[in-house]
C-alpha cells in the first residue's frame, strides 16, 4: 500500500512537472526591461518561447511594427532606426488559434558628449537693459531680441558689434487677450525678414528686416511657449522649456514635428537660446552656463562647451542675468556669446578638453 501511494505521487510530480515544461512562460530574454541601450547598437531581441510550435510573431516598438517572423529565431533591434527616449518593445506570440503578449521597456541615449571649454578672443560692451533672448549676426551687426528685464519693455535691436550702441530700436508693447503683456523671446533671421517669439502669449511675430516693420504674425500649435528659435536653411527651429525641438515651416510658421532632446543621462529641458552653426545646433539651457551642441537631425547632445566663469561681474544676480544669446559670423567664424543685462558681450574661440 505503501508503495502504491509513492508510485502515485512520483506519477503526479512527472505530470506536474511536464505540464509545467510545456507551459513555459512567453517573456523577453533580452533587451532586460529598464535597460539602457547606447544610439546606434543593434540590440539582438530573444525570447523565451513555449515548446509548443508556433505560427508567427510580430515584433513592434511604441505601437510600430518592427518584425513579423514565422520562427523563434532573433531579431535585431536598430536603434538609430527607432531612437533616443523610453520605448516600449512588444511581442505578440501566435499559436493553435492563440496569442499571447510579452512586454519590455528600453531607454536609448547618446554616448557621453565630448567636452568643451573656452578663450576669450575679444570683449564688446553690452547694453545692461538688454534682457537678451534671441541674439542674431548679419554683415556686420548684431540684431539682438529682448525680453522685459528691468526696463519693463521687450523689443528688437539693431547693434554696432564693436561699440554696442543700438541703433534701430522697436519696442514690442501691448497685451494679449488675456491681459498678458507681450514678452519678448528668441528671434532669427530669414532672408530679409526676421522671426521672433513671445513667452507665454502663443504668438510670433514677422519683421522686414531693414525697417524694423511688422509684416506678420503667427500662433503656435503643439508648443505651448516660445524661447528660442533658429533657421537651419530649410526649417525654423523652436524651443519652449521642454527637451523637445520643433520644425516649424519658414514660409507658413506652421509646426511640422518635433524631435526630443537627450543626452547620456536621459532628457535635456529647458532648452533656451538656439543657434545653427556647421549643421549642428547650439543651444544654451536656462540658469547654466552651458552650451550644448545638438544632432538637429536625431536630437543627440553631441558636445557640451563650459562657460563657467567667463562672465566675472561680482554684481551678477542669480536670477535675470542667466547667460543667454549665441551668435555666428558664418563669413569670419567668429562665435559670441553674452547674457541677460550683462555689461559684455565676448567673441570665443571654443577648445575641445
Amino acid at each position: 500500500m505503501k508503495v502504491n501511494n509513492i508510485l502515485v505521487f512520483i506519477a503526479i510530480v512527472i505530470v506536474f512537472m511536464t505540464g509545467c515544461k510545456s507551459q513555459k512562460k512567453f517573456e523577453f530574454l533580452s533587451p532586460k526591461s529598464g535597460e539602457t541601450i547606447i544610439l546606434g547598437q543593434k540590440v539582438a531581441v530573444r525570447m523565451h518561447f513555449p515548446d509548443s510550435a508556433i505560427d508567427s510573431v510580430v515584433y513592434s516598438v511604441d505601437g510600430q511594427v518592427i518584425e513579423r517572423k514565422q520562427d523563434t529565431t532573433q531579431v535585431l533591434l536598430d536603434t538609430e532606426s527607432i531612437g533616443l527616449g523610453a520605448r516600449n518593445l512588444v511581442a505578440k506570440l501566435y499559436r493553435e488559434g492563440k496569442e499571447d503578449v510579452a512586454f519590455s521597456n528600453v531607454t536609448i541615449l547618446p554616448e557621453s558628449p565630448r567636452q568643451y571649454t573656452f578663450e576669450i578672443v575679444n570683449e564688446y560692451s553690452h547694453d545692461t537693459t538688454a534682457f537678451t533672448q534671441g541674439l542674431e549676426f548679419e554683415n556686420g551687426f548684431l540684431y539682438e531680441s529682448t525680453g522685459a528685464g528691468n526696463d519693463l519693455i521687450s523689443s528688437l535691436r539693431k547693434v554696432e558689434l564693436t561699440t554696442g550702441k543700438v541703433i534701430r530700436k522697436k519696442e514690442i508693447v501691448g497685451t494679449d487677450a488675456s491681459g498678458e503683456p507681450y514678452f519678448g523671446e528668441g528671434m532669427t533671421i530669414v532672408g530679409d525678414k526676421i522671426v521672433m517669439l513671445t513667452w507665454r502669449n502663443k504668438l510670433g511675430y514677422v519683421f522686414n528686416k531693414d525697417t524694423f516693420e511688422q509684416v506678420a504674425t503667427f500662433n503656435y500649435q503643439q508648443s505651448t511657449q516660445g524661447w528660442g528659435l533658429c533657421y537651419d536653411g530649410k526649417r525654423l527651429i523652436k524651443t519652449d522649456s521642454s527637451n523637445k525641438l520643433y520644425f516649424l515651416d519658414p514660409n507658413t510658421y506652421q509646426e511640422m514635428g518635433f524631435i526630443p532632446v537627450y543626452d547620456h543621462n536621459g532628457a535635456v529641458d529647458y532648452i533656451n537660446e538656439l543657434e545653427f552653426i556647421d549643421g549642428k545646433i547650439y543651444a544654451n539651457i536656462y540658469g547654466k552656463d552651458i552650451v550644448v551642441i545638438i544632432n538637429p537631425e536625431t536630437g543627440a547632445v553631441e558636445g557640451q562647451i563650459n562657460f563657467v566663469g567667463l562672465y566675472k561681474n561680482a554684481q551678477r544676480g542669480a536670477v535675470d542675468e542667466e547667460m543667454n544669446g549665441i551668435a555666428y559670423d558664418e563669413v569670419g567664424r567668429r562665435l559670441f556669446v553674452t547674457g541677460k543685462q550683462w555689461d559684455k558681450l565676448y567673441e570665443v574661440k571654443i577648445i575641445e578638453r
